[in-house]
């Protein structure tokens, strides 16, 4: 097997926080990465739809994996379960995208798979649902849909990692940032790679996670970055304040 990829950066819901994004971004470059998976949802809540999915797109262009999230989706219909500051987040962000943007997020596939590893916002067993990994029991269902070594997910913001148990269950780990997890093959293993753009445990620092495809570890990093910015950037474009509140005190 031939891999194209050995320490990979790991990205998800960015929601339009470009600040977040280059935090990252430059964090992830000062480890040698040498790609990067993009698990979905770079638009909503945030300010910046435009320059992220620009970002995204060339990134894309380089060769990183961009899978859809669910408010991605919605650059095409905004579905009824979204709220009134999603919606009108959402609404901003289709005003700001011209069609070449929106194209390319119409295009990204929900799931992509990679050597031993599957890629996906949501879960895989039905990932146009939309459903959240956020149990021992769904990420088994997810692993087993995925039926890959690693399964790689979004769309749940807080930072987890799953692995394989007898009895065909998974049991859950909390990773502290900046210390490499091994994750041996010999068991199924699913990480919630956390929220670049909208971290909700109480700290706004950004989060993100490194696979390091030769070691066989996974690390996960809080990055600390201007989020008083970004939440001047969601006040100025005329956002409802509860999303600019949330960036500042990533809750």
């Amino acid at each position: 097997m031939v891999r194209s990829r050995v320490r990979l950066a790991l990205l998800s819901d960015i929601h339009a926080n470009l600040e977040a994004m280059q935090a990252c971004l430059a964090h992830a470059r000062s480890r040698g990465v040498d790609g990067h998976a993009l698990l979905g949802d770079f638009v909503g809540y945030g300010a910046d739809a435009r320059p992220v999915v620009e970002t995204v797109m060339r990134l894309a262009e380089r060769g990183a994996i961009a899978v859809k999230g669910n408010h991605d989706a919605a650059m095409e219909r905004i579905d009824s379960y979204f709220g009134h500051d999603a919606r009108a987040s959402l609404e901003f962000a289709r005003d700001a995208l011209d069609a070449t943007h929106k194209g390319f997020l119409a295009s990204l596939p929900l799931v992509a798979t990679r050597d031993a590893a599957t890629f996906v916002h949501a879960s895989a067993v039905h990932p146009e649902r939309w459903d959240y990994v956020d149990s021992p029991s769904a990420a088994m269902r997810c692993s087993l849909a995925a039926n890959t070594t690693y399964t790689f997910c979004g769309h749940v913001h807080d930072q987890q990692l799953y692995f394989g148990v007898s009895g065909g269950r998974m049991s859950a780990f909390t990773p502290a940032p900046g210390v490499a997890v091994p994750v041996r093959g010999m068991r199924a293993w699913l990480a919630i790679v956390g929220s670049v753009g909208q971290p909700r445990d109480g700290n706004p620092a950004a989060a993100y996670a490194i696979f390091d495809d030769e070691k066989r570890e996974m690390t996960f990093f809080r990055v600390p970055y201007d989020h008083v910015a970004a939440a001047a950037n969601i006040r100025a474009a005329g956002l409802p304040e509860a999303l600019a509140y949330r960036v500042e005190t990533g809750i």
